[in-house]
């Protein structure tokens, strides 16, 4: 399975200790976790699990990815009377018994003790050795696991939202370029400039192109923004901008470029106007708020 290395060490020992004197009563907090390959059928499903429908074609697409390139994030599961119990990661369960496999990479919990699991990761996300995947599935395990904000984990973490937003779409990337970032065949500025891509393929040509030619990250930047560009031409011939102004037409492009997002400039009769910024998701609105802040920075 892929991304062995590093995860494996992610959360090897966290322990604390207190002893009452006045008794003797130890108490005695332990969270241990390794990553080892788990037979699929020792794994129960978690009873509480809220998401009950999964999409049967991203479950087969995903399981198609899996037997090419490997489970990229680890499930992570409770030791439970000689079996397990599913904590989290039941669509990369599904997918890997969809595609036959009899084992699965998971972390298991050899004790619950949610308030020592969130510190132990919360420790070993400021290691300096981690890569940006490993960060992003941290970060991703402190929201699923310890119910956790975005917010509340970015204040855990010391880390603006933004930044922690910005390594969780990392983990929207396709399973190859994942790997790639693992390896540090690409930088995290690759990769940031490869979330704002819609089409897969062309995330994946990208890619490719990267590491072929050695691409700067500027360099990404300007084919991200120009495979942008390209869409609101095609929409144009329904509705033509031959009304804007010259200075209207720079702004607009200088903002799309400069976001990374579509911005619309729309001129009043009056000589006012209106500047639109489409986002689609609220990720895409902390990209922006994060341009703005370091404008005003």
């Amino acid at each position: 399975m892929a991304l062995g290395r590093g995860l494996g060490a992610l959360i090897e020992d966290a322990s604390t200790d207190s002893t009452r004197s006045g008794n003797e009563e130890t108490v005695k907090h332990v969270v241990k976790e390794l990553v080892n390959e788990i037979d699929v059928e020792k794994i129960d499903i978690n009873p509480y699990q809220p998401r009950t429908n999964f999409d049967e074609t991203a479950l087969k697409e995903l399981s198609e990815s899996i037997l090419k390139l490997g489970v990229i994030q680890p499930i992570t599961v409770r030791a439970i009377n000689g079996r397990y119990q599913l904590i989290s990661g039941e669509r990369r369960l599904r997918a890997v018994k969809l595609a036959g496999l009899k084992t699965i990479p998971a972390f298991t919990r050899t004790a619950d003790d949610q308030g020592m699991l969130e510190m132990a990761l919360v420790e070993n996300i400021q290691r300096e050795d981690l890569n940006a995947i490993e960060v992003a599935i941290s970060y991703q395990r402190l929201i699923d696991e310890c119910s956790l904000t975005q917010e509340t984990l970015a204040d855990r973490v010391g880390k603006k939202r933004a930044t922690v937003t910005n390594y969780l779409r990392l983990l929207r990337l396709p399973a190859e370029i994942q790997i790639g970032i693992s390896e540090f065949k690409i930088s995290m500025g690759h990769a940031r400039a490869l979330v704002n891509v819609d089409d897969v393929k062309l995330q994946l040509d990208i890619y490719n192109k990267i590491i072929n030619e050695d691409l700067s990250v500027r360099r990404v930047e300007e084919l991200v923004r120009d495979s942008q560009n390209h869409k609101p031409q095609k929409e144009s011939k329904a509705k033509p901008s031959a009304n804007l102004a010259e200075s209207e037409v720079v702004l607009r492009e200088h903002l799309t470029n400069k976001l990374g997002l579509r911005a619309d400039v729309k001129p009043g009769g009056k000589g006012d106007g209106k500047i639109v910024i489409s986002y689609n998701n609220s990720e895409e609105l902390d990209v922006i708020l994060e341009k703005f802040i370091r404008i005003e920075e």
